[in-house]
């Protein structure tokens, strides 16, 4: 029955039903009044703003990947939003929309000397208001936990953060190949992926696995796939990894470990769901250490899919 309703998410291109849709306490917004004096203004982001922002998430202390937002304005343009203060960009938030029924939010962080006025709670109903109707997730830390629940999200498993160089022989476990992903069709890839993914993302997936400098690669055994990863640079010292999706540990730990030798002079980092078991203890086989962890929250029930294949997320941003 499981099975059944994964399909079925991944298949749908029409809204959710009533009883499906997500009720959501927000309207749009687009124009508000901000607290005190001065006009606080929501729309997209410019590309100019985009790399503002993602200095403001390094300020965080969020390492993201060098390209992920590219990834993201392609996936769904406008989903990166900016509040300006009398024309000064001081908020945003990430609301990216997958098909008809999924939506997740990141990247939402106010200028540090302008919090406690109101202007992120303004964020958030814009970016919920652009996904009102389907289901919302995020990935939130653990000092904000509480601040979504009382937005009416839920908290269900934790992201492990791990980081390092991963140790395992060079060569792949018998009758595993590894090939780069980008050469094969792209109906498989799309497949695949949506067997751990709630919906189609057609476009973000080509997006991701085409970014500069990303590198791909699918684990086939006797032609079929199983497993596939994607590393992209984060900085000058950090691959980032993920999606990490395989059939097996084995096939997991080898995705892995090649991505990571084909940046030798990066460190690998990747946070593992622990809505897989197997992914922490995968990780701490290869050798990579556990740091800090985020907590994955919705506000209704968790899409139904193959937990058990899902070995690290995409991105703590977009899911």
């Amino acid at each position: 029955m499981a099975a059944m309703n994964r399909r079925f998410l991944c298949g749908r291109t029409s809204a959710p039903t009533n009883g499906e849709r997500r009720r959501n306490r927000y309207r749009p917004t687009v124009e508000v009044p901000a607290e005190g004096t001065g006009r606080f203004e929501i729309t997209s982001a410019s590309a100019a703003e985009t790399r503002m922002i993602e200095a403001w998430a390094a300020r965080e202390g969020w390492k993201l990947g060098d390209m992920d937002t590219f990834a993201y304005a392609v996936a769904d343009p406008g989903a990166l939003l900016i509040g300006r203060l009398d024309d000064v960009p001081i908020a945003s938030v990430l609301a990216i929309r997958y098909g008809e029924s999924f939506g997740f939010i990141g990247l939402y962080i106010t200028r540090a000397d302008l919090r406690g006025r109101g202007y992120g709670r303004r964020m958030w109903r814009a970016a919920a208001a652009r996904l009102e109707g389907r289901l919302i997730g995020l990935d939130a830390v653990p000092a904000q936990q509480d601040r979504y629940m009382a937005m009416g999200l839920r908290p269900f498993w934790r992201n492990i953060h791990f980081r390092g160089v991963p140790r395992l022989a060079g060569v792949p476990p018998a009758g595993l190949e590894l090939v780069d992903a980008t050469t094969l069709p792209f109906s498989v890839l799309a497949a695949y992926d949506c067997r751990f993914f709630p919906v189609p993302r057609n476009a973000f997936l080509t997006a991701w696995v085409r970014m500069p400098d990303a590198r791909s690669l699918a684990a086939l055994h006797n032609g079929r796939m199983v497993g596939f990863g994607v590393s992209r640079p984060s900085g000058r010292t950090w691959s980032r990894i993920g999606p990490l999706y395989a059939d097996s540990p084995e096939a997991a730990a080898a995705v892995l470990w090649s991505l990571a030798a084909a940046a030798p002079d990066r460190a690998a980092a990747i946070d593992a769901p622990e809505a897989n078991p197997l992914a922490a203890v995968t990780m701490t086989r290869l050798g990579l250490e556990p740091g800090a962890h985020t907590v994955r929250m919705y506000d209704g029930t968790p899409p139904e899919v193959e937990h058990s294949g899902v070995y690290g997320t995409t991105s703590l941003e977009a899911s």
